[in-house]
């Protein structure tokens, strides 16, 4: 009689879905592979801080194999999952130049979000979104690059075009963008120029609805909006970018009036679509996929039709939630527990359903400031900041990279250094060729 062969879980993604629902099967009777198109567990919400060089890539990009180096349970392939039988049970794994099948008992789909250009995807060889390693090394490189490229050019019309950052999207990750930015300017790069003020850089920052940070409520988002202002941003709300170039950008207004800005760099940070994956599954199972690419789960985050498959984080659409980090966690982690119990056969089908429980949100606006909502709790300024320091410090993945950014915040924060600020003449040069010609490489 031959033995009973172990369950196959496969995890398509390892971000913070990924990751938690790894965590979760690590003492489960089952043999696990994680699949993901990198070789790290990317930590998004830091991205801003890689760009405008406070932080190294590797302190927010621990490898996966070494998460997971005491789960001898767990193999990790570097590829990507192209298509997705659920009849066979089996997925496409692309990996360089070739191709293979997977074949799995369970899965969880964990394959996040990318940037949406609302249909305009042309638009992102101008303005680069913050969703990878690859877009926040590209940002710093023209960040950094501008203040570099203004002080060698002797047109002013031309230098302040480079000394204008122009930043679309209000929400967390625009807001925190904006703010670093102007900290850069005005204390990390300060006397460290001959023919140009870094101070004198302008920030705008762009938004088509009529708040910043409009999911923290109107109390913290005019506060907010405040702190933004007296650090000298432009806060241009109802405002949406209808065009982008290499010099500038078209803005049109409620009121039905458009204008032109000259800026030379620009950051995208207005929206995100689910993985394409989403059109696949809703595709097999007739789920309803939405606008933003998401696709309607069952209360156990499974899929109709299918109990064995689970989709977490942002790709599931389920009772409105949010697309954030601590959605992804969470539901990840219960998948995971999910299957572990029907592995040791204590677990019916459909499984319990997942609940969320709120943390609260917060984010950054500069040295200091910061907002944060926990539940019935509003913290702003000093206490929002230091809020926000616990909590980012907790979910940073081992305690090297905790110890790490702790360092570097204390260099940046308290003193004004910025420890990644390296760049090559090769990044800007190259910018300036796939600016001329019109395209971006891939």
């Amino acid at each position: 009689m031959e033995p009973a062969r172990t369950h196959r879980v496969v995890v398509i993604g390892g971000g913070f879905g990924g990751l938690f629902a790894l965590r979760a099967l690590r003492r489960a009777p089952v043999e696990v592979t994680v699949v993901d198109r990198t070789n790290h567990h990317l930590f998004q919400p830091l991205l801003y801080q890689v760009a405008t060089g406070i932080l190294s890539s590797g302190e927010i990009a621990p490898p996966i194999r070494d998460i997971v180096r005491g789960q001898p349970h767990t193999t990790v392939l570097l590829g990507e999952v192209t298509a997705i039988d659920l009849g066979t049970r089996r997925l496409t794994v692309h990996q360089g130049d070739s191709s293979h099948s997977l074949g799995y008992d369970s899965l969880i789909v964990a394959a996040g979000s990318e940037t949406s250009y609302f249909g305009s995807d042309e638009l992102s060889r101008w303005a680069p979104g913050m969703k990878s390693i690859d877009d926040a090394l590209e940002l710093r490189g023209r960040i950094f690059g501008a203040f570099e490229m203004a002080e060698s050019d002797p047109e002013p019309a031309r230098r302040d075009e480079w000394l204008t950052f122009a930043v679309v999207g209000a929400g967390p990750t625009g807001v925190e963008m904006a703010g670093q930015i102007v900290e850069l300017a005005r204390r990390s790069l300060r006397g460290n120029f001959r023919r140009i003020d870094p101070r004198r850089a302008k920030v705008l920052l762009f938004d088509g609805g009529s708040s910043v940070l409009p999911d923290f409520g109107p109390r913290l988002a005019a506060k907010t909006r405040r702190d933004l202002e007296r650090l000298g941003i432009e806060v241009h709300l109802d405002a949406m970018v209808t065009d982008l170039d290499d010099h500038g950008l078209e803005v049109r207004f409620a009121d039905g009036s458009a204008r032109r800005y000259n800026a030379r760099t620009k950051i995208w940070a207005a929206g995100v679509r689910a993985s394409p994956l989403g059109v696949t599954l809703a595709e097999q199972t007739g789920a309803t996929l939405h606008k933003n690419g998401r696709i309607d789960v069952l209360p156990d985050c499974s899929l109709p039709g299918h109990p064995e498959v689970f989709v977490v984080g942002d790709l599931m659409a389920l009772d409105d939630l949010p697309g954030v980090a601590e959605v992804a966690m969470q539901s990840g982690a219960h998948a995971a527990r999910v299957i572990g119990r029907r592995a040791r056969g204590a677990e019916e089908i459909p499984g319990r359903p997942f609940r969320y429980r709120d943390l609260g949100s917060m984010a950054t606006i500069a040295r200091f400031r910061g907002v944060a909502k926990i539940g019935r709790l509003r913290l702003s300024g000093l206490p929002g900041w230091l809020a926000w320091l616990v909590v980012h410090l907790t979910f940073l993945t081992g305690f090297k990279n905790r110890v790490s950014a702790l360092l570097h915040w204390t260099v940046s924060f308290v003193g004004r250094g910025r420890a990644e600020r390296a760049i090559t003449e090769q990044q800007v040069v190259a910018r300036l060729a796939i600016e001329e010609r019109g395209w971006r490489e891939p």
